[in-house]
Parts: C-alpha cells; sequence; structure tokens
C-alpha cells in the first residue's frame, strides 16, 4: 500500500477517537522514505502527486508495536481485578517491558535494575517508544495501585496525553498530592480551564487534609534557599560563579520569605509557559470571592517583594551551574504583572463593587504607582545614557 493510499484510508475511515491507532508510535521516516518509489516507471514531473509504492515501515517499530499490543493486553486483563494486582507484580510487568523496548532500540539506561529509581529512568531512556496508548493505560494503573512516583515520572516525561489532565487532575486533587500538582503545572503542555480551575482552587483554598503535602513542597524551596545561601558563601568559589551564587541567593529568599506553603505552589504557575493567558483568564473568573482575596493578595506579596528588592532578576544560569533548580521557577515581575492584569481586566467591576477587595486593591495600587514612577525615572536614565553614547 502507498503512502498516498495510508493517508486517504485513514481519511474515508470514521474510527472513534477511542480505538486503538494502527501505528500508536512515532515511526522512524529515515527507514520508510528510503524505500519509498514512484509506482510508474516514468512519472511525470511536473504532476502535483506523484504515486508512490514501497510504504513499510522498520522492522524495530513493526517489533514494538508487538510489543506494545501484547503489555497492552496483559495489563488490561490484570486491571480488570485491581484486588489480585498488587504494586510489586506491576511494577515488574512494567519493566520487563520497558526492557524489551531498551533491546529493541538499543539504548543504554546506566542504572543498576536493583536501584529504587530504576523504573523512572527506563521511562525517561524508553518511555517515547511506548506510544501514548499504552503510556496511557500505564497511567491508569499507577492511579488504581497509587504508584505515585511513577505518575510523576509520566508526567515529568512528557508522557502524558492532554486528553488524560482533565482526569488526572482531578484524581491528584482528590488524593491530595501536591507535588504532582505541582508537576503538572510546569510539564502538561495544554492544561484546559477546568483543569486550572481546579489547580487554582487547590492552592488558594487549601483544605487541611492538603496541608502535610504542601509543606513537603516548601521543604524543597527551603533547601533550595539554604543550599543558595552556603554557595554564596562558598569561599571554594569565585568571580563569575560567585556572583552567581549571590544573586540567586538573593532570588530565591526573594521568593521563599513571606509565602505561605501553598503560595510556593502558585509560584510555578505564574512561571509556567504551558499555561496560555486567555484560558488563564477563564479559570480566574471561576473563583469565589475568597479565592481571589488569596491570589489578589499572593500578586500584592511579589509586587512589594520586587519593590523591596529591585536587585532581585532572573538567574536561570544557577540552575545548571550550581544545582539550584528553584531559580528557574522563580516569577519575574513581568510575570506578576502578567497575571495582576488578567485578573483585573477580568474581574475589574466585581472588584471594585465589592469592598473585601478594597483593601488588596489600596495596596497593589500603591506598589504599581511606586514601581511605575521607578521605571520613568529608569527609562530617563536610559535615554540620557544612549543620547551620550551618540555623541562619543
Amino acid at each position: 500500500m502507498s503512502l498516498l493510499q495510508v493517508i486517504t484510508k485513514a481519511s474515508a475511515e470514521s474510527q472513534s477517537l477511542g480505538s486503538p491507532s494502527e501505528y500508536p508510535i512515532v515511526l522512524d521516516p529515515d527507514s520508510i522514505f528510503a524505500n519509498l518509489k514512484p509506482k510508474l516507471d516514468d512519472p511525470n514531473p511536473i504532476s502535483a502527486a506523484i504515486p508512490l509504492c514501497g510504504w513499510q515501515i522498520s522492522q524495530t517499530d513493526s517489533e514494538l508495536i508487538e510489543l506494545g499490543k501484547k503489555f497492552s493486553a496483559k495489563l488490561k486483563k490484570k486491571l480488570k481485578n485491581p484486588v489480585k494486582f498488587d504494586k510489586v507484580e506491576f511494577l515488574g510487568m512494567v519493566n520487563q517491558f520497558l526492557e524489551k523496548i531498551r533491546e529493541k532500540v538499543g539504548v543504554s539506561v546506566g542504572v543498576d535494575s536493583s536501584n529504587d529509581g530504576y523504573t523512572r529512568v527506563l521511562f525517561e531512556k524508553v518511555g517515547e517508544y511506548m506510544g501514548k496508548d499504552v503510556a496511557g493505560l500505564v497511567l491508569d494503573a499507577c492511579l488504581v495501585l497509587e504508584v505515585w512516583e511513577l505518575v510523576g515520572a509520566l508526567i515529568a516525561n512528557g508522557l502524558v496525553s492532554n486528553s488524560c489532565y482533565e482526569d488526572l487532575v482531578a484524581k491528584i486533587v482528590a488524593k491530595r498530592r501536591t507535588e504532582l500538582l505541582c508537576m503538572c503545572v510546569r510539564y502538561a503542555s495544554d492544561l484546559g480551564s477546568s483543569e486550572l480551575v481546579m489547580i487554582l482552587k487547590y492552592f488558594l483554598s487549601p483544605s487541611k487534609d492538603a496541608y502535610a503535602s504542601i509543606v513537603e513542597v516548601r521543604k524543597e524551596w527551603e533547601s533550595q534557599a539554604l543550599l543558595a545561601a552556603e554557595k554564596a558563601s562558598d569561599k571554594s568559589l569565585s568571580g563569575k560563579k560567585l556572583s552567581m551564587a549571590k544573586e540567586a541567593a538573593v532570588l530565591l529568599m526573594v521568593a521563599y520569605d513571606g509565602f505561605s506553603s501553598a503560595e510556593l505552589c502558585l509560584h510555578y504557575l505564574l512561571v509556567s509557559k504551558n499555561v496560555d493567558e486567555v484560558i488563564l483568564s477563564s479559570a480566574i473568573s471561576k473563583l469565589n470571592g475568597k479565592e481571589m482575596v488569596s491570589l489578589l493578595r499572593y500578586l500584592g506579596k511579589w509586587l512589594k517583594k520586587y519593590e523591596r528588592f529591585p536587585q532581585a532578576g532572573p538567574c536561570h544560569k544557577a540552575s545548571t551551574t550550581l544545582g539550584l533548580k528553584a531559580c528557574d521557577w522563580v516569577p519575574k515581575l513581568e510575570d506578576v504583572l502578567k497575571c495582576t492584569g488578567v485578573v483585573l481586566d477580568e474581574n475589574y467591576s466585581a472588584l471594585v463593587l465589592h469592598p473585601e477587595f478594597h483593601e488588596e486593591l489600596r495596596s497593589i495600587n500603591k506598589v504599581v504607582g511606586s514601581l511605575t514612577l521607578e521605571a520613568r525615572l529608569c527609562c530617563s536614565v536610559a535615554n540620557v545614557a544612549d543620547k551620550l553614547k551618540a555623541e562619543v
């Protein structure tokens, strides 16, 4: 069957979205295109479409697809009776499946199978070869068996389909797995409005039973802030690295001090490039009064921080150079102002008409006014500097 015939057939067949794909993995294009040849001995070079023949996927791809089908069938059968299906057996199945994939594609893992993080490393190295259908099934099994570390691995490695996130976020919220919600914000490529509403409500009005997991996120930020302070006073560092460490220490101090544990989780939401502004605006419009006040208070804290510490700024190199990963997730002033603008644009009438918002609005207005004045002065100085440079 030619490539054109495959495309035509796929377009003509009205398959349901839930039906398994004939090619559930990303195929190797090099081996396919290398075998394609004109169907006619003397094709017309000016023809808009030249029929081709020789369409055939590689043997490796065929074997990977077959592996996925067998694994899916076995896992589906096990999930029909989850009472007799435990975490140990599941991990054994997944490891065996991923090891077979590793052998087919010839990838080295570099970690012993006895290592606690072995399965996570396998996901990182060969997870992309599973295919979205198999990955979705593995995710379902992880949720049923509550294998949360693998849920995190699937999210972090981009193996969760966008269509799965609404159900996934709801289940994570129900189980109070704060660290996984933060990972969804960081790694999900296209969160919808319903998912963002659940995430915002979870962080802005956290329940008592979520406190323990939220505190764990705080501990991560605290650990990074302390590490930055150590780096800043490390006498073995010098020059650019020491300067970078000091900048990172200031930045993480600003991001950590004065914020509640739940507010630290909101940092990820402001920084994430995966959150669409229009969808965020829609999600914010669905917050209740208490949640809106909490969001305004959080944004106000950031504005006051940047007013007080104007030297604090992005320090992304510290993430790779000094191991201060949290530096990548500290909101810039632009991020804070953008979110503040979204809140005000979407809810201006309600914010003005309801007195419970007035105190926060006055506070924000005062800080923004101060920042605006400072920005104007900086612009004036910059203009003078440019003119002096031009004259020189």
